[in-house]
């Protein structure tokens, strides 16, 4: 059997020896069959908008092309068209993979060029009709994209939205460098801080706007409710110190102790910079203030080892000292003095305070059971007997109770970003039991406040929170966009829109942020009731999004909202993690140049906060530049190539 026939295409179709006659006879049969075919998928799309006919009516009239063209879009997407791809790209024409923009208009286009080529009759809609054209489609999305996002930089098609620290807010300097550099949104997200911090940060924007010249909008994020692992029972009251040392043991960088005569803090003790080094030693005893650079401090640790403190240096504030070797401290332990100078001679001595209790973590197996409550009562480790028998299962609360109502067994259970994956094997009022199904093979540890996601649980959670509530109003009156957070269902927007027409603000642009399960299966439906707004879009938030939906389907997933998107001519935020490399590192990895370069598909990329963060905006306004002629949407531009050069010489 020849290769031709194992992928269905007609040996004839290719064969040399075959007759033009019969080429164009089976053409001619092919040729029918696609029109038929378009024509069918043409109805289909007619009768989905007339079943529409009264959601569109509720849409505003300036917005009427974008939702018929996504409801044609849908009805195309709701059957497999591969075949029918494959048949018009060998006849020479177009296979609707760039369609998204003006569905009908390029099916009707090809249709046309059907009827031109065959000479027969193919009914064709009108173009008051429809409801875009080729031209029209584009129009829409760039009028959509400048009400949202306002006017997009003169040397890419893509905006900059930046993640704001909180250093925005007393840094004049950064803020102005950000716009400097290219910075076209400035995002302030509302989970952070507080409303002083937003204030200055966007006060801060305003003066580099008049300085500059430019514009720049204020993009505020919603911080939603998060379902968090609650907190988890302190350790021990220990403090412990340990000195850095090379590979054959030796101290290459002493323990750093801070003991302060006052509570001052390491930041404001000077003369030696913080690191993951230095430690803070609560102590009393009146012979802190007589002690001096060279006196040795010696005690007993909680382990019965003999250790020293070598005084190094001394302020107003307290004592820096130094230890070659790991201790372990805890309140009560005293310390007496040894001094180079042998006549210095004291009874006193210094005594540990109080030593914050240990932050404690669950460490988890694959094969564990861990119990998660709805209750306040602290989360604890497994505990075992001393023949290592297990005396109680580890056990951690859950922010959000209300959840437990809609979780069922068999449901997956991830945590920390998905680090840790499990599946709910038992449910109860109180409580749930899941069983670890993914964890490194020596364990990973859970903490208290961290993520929860639960991908294939219907959860009825409201979108807005109380807090949230209140902190539109601040954004009501300060900022031009709100990023919607844990939206997911028809009545999350509802919410939104009518705490928004409360606060007079119904012209204010809404991103919704599609960062779950629910929000990717029910997004149709989001988008047409975003377009109901003036101005709306969408951000991709990879973070989460690939936590819910699986790593494997990220990339699956963030295309199909791409062409949805670019359906209802509504403009995307490509976000989570675009050259984070560069912004925390200093350096990029090559990845992360690619994936800012499939961010020119988007009509905004978002940077999150690091400190290159200014060279970073600089690195992606270059990249998008550069993107920009060959890229616009699906479609690749083919501008001249200067890589031809060498062999036209």
């Amino acid at each position: 059997m020849s290769t031709e026939k194992k992928v269905g295409i007609p040996p004839r179709f290719f064969s040399d020896r075959t007759s033009l006659k019969e080429r164009s006879r089976w053409q001619s049969d092919q040729i029918d069959e696609v029109i038929t075919e378009l024509s069918q998928i043409r109805s289909e799309m007619l009768k989905k908008e007339s079943a529409y006919a009264e959601q569109i009516k509720e849409i505003p009239s300036e917005r009427h092309p974008s939702i018929r063209n996504l409801l044609h879009y849908i009805a195309l997407r709701s059957r497999d068209i591969s075949t029918l791809q494959l048949k018009l790209a060998r006849l020479g024409l177009s296979s609707l993979g760039r369609c998204e923009s003006s569905v009908i208009d390029t099916i009707d286009s090809v249709l046309s060029i059907m009827q031109e080529i065959t000479g027969k009759k193919v009914a064709l809609l009108a173009e008051e009709a429809k409801p875009v054209t080729f031209s029209s489609g584009r129009r829409c999305m760039e009028k959509n994209t400048r009400q949202l996002l306002g006017d997009p930089p003169e040397t890419m098609g893509q905006a900059i939205m930046v993640t704001m620290p909180a250093a925005a807010a007393d840094d004049y300097s950064f803020v102005r460098d950000l716009v400097d550099a290219g910075m076209n949104i400035m995002r302030v997200n509302c989970a952070h801080d507080d409303r002083h911090v937003w204030l200055a940060m966007i006060d801060n924007l305003r003066k580099a706007e008049r300085e500059l010249g430019r514009h720049c909008r204020v993009a505020m994020d919603l911080g939603g409710p998060k379902i968090r692992t609650a907190e988890i029972e302190l350790g021990p009251n220990v403090l412990r110190w340990k000195p850095k040392r090379d590979a054959l043991g030796r101290v290459i960088l002493p323990a750093r102790i801070w003991i302060s005569f006052s509570g001052t803090s390491v930041d404001e003790a000077g003369l030696f910079p913080q690191d993951s080094n230095t430690v803070l030693l609560p102590a009393t005893g009146t012979l802190l203030p007589t002690l001096n650079p060279g006196d040795r401090l010696h005690f007993t640790d909680a382990r019965g080892r003999n250790r020293m403190l070598t005084v190094i240096a001394k302020n107003d504030h307290g004592l820096w000292a130094e230890s070659n070797s790991t201790a372990y401290v805890i309140p009560g332990i005293r310390m007496h003095l040894e001094s180079k100078d042998k006549k210095r001679i004291t009874e006193k001595k210094v005594t540990v305070g109080n030593v914050p209790a240990k932050q404690r973590s669950i460490v988890l197996h694959k094969g564990d059971l861990l119990i998660v409550t709805n209750t306040d009562i602290p989360g604890h480790p497994a505990s075992y007997n001393e023949q290592g028998k297990l005396l109680n299962r580890p056990s951690i609360g859950c922010t959000l109770p209300e959840i437990f109502k809609d979780v069922q067994m068999g449901h997956r259970i991830l945590f920390d970003d998905g680090k840790i994956a499990g599946v709910v094997v038992k449910t109860a009022e109180t409580h749930l039991v899941a069983e670890i199904t993914r964890a490194q093979e020596q364990g990973d540890s859970l903490q208290s406040d961290k993520g929860i996601n639960l991908p294939d649980t219907e959860l009825h959670l409201p979108a807005l929170t109380v807090k949230d509530i209140e902190d539109l109003e601040f954004i009501a009156q300060h900022a031009d966009i709100v990023n919607y957070s844990f939206v997911r269902r028809r009545e999350d927007l509802e919410h939104l829109e009518q705490e928004l027409r409360r606060l007079n603000r119904t012209d204010i642009g809404i991103v919704l942020k599609i960062e779950n399960r629910q929000a990717v299966d029910n997004l149709p439906m989001l988008l047409t009731m975003a377009l109901r707004g003036p101005a709306s879009g969408v951000m991709i938030a990879r973070g989460d999004l690939a936590v819910e939906c699986g790593w494997e389907r990220l990339a699956e997933v963030q295309e199909e909202i791409l062409w949805m998107c670019e359906a209802a001519h509504m403009p995307v935020i490509w976000a989570t993690q675009v050259l984070e490399g560069l912004a925390k590192k200093g350096l990029p990895s090559r990845a992360e140049i690619s994936d800012a370069a499939m961010g020119a598909r988007a009509e905004c990329v978002m940077l999150n906060k690091g400190p290159n963060i200014v060279g970073t905006v600089r690195c992606l306004r270059d990249i998008l530049s550069r993107m920009h002629a060959h890229q616009v949407k699906k479609r690749a531009m083919f501008r001249r190539l200067e890589m031809v050069d060498s062999l036209l010489e």
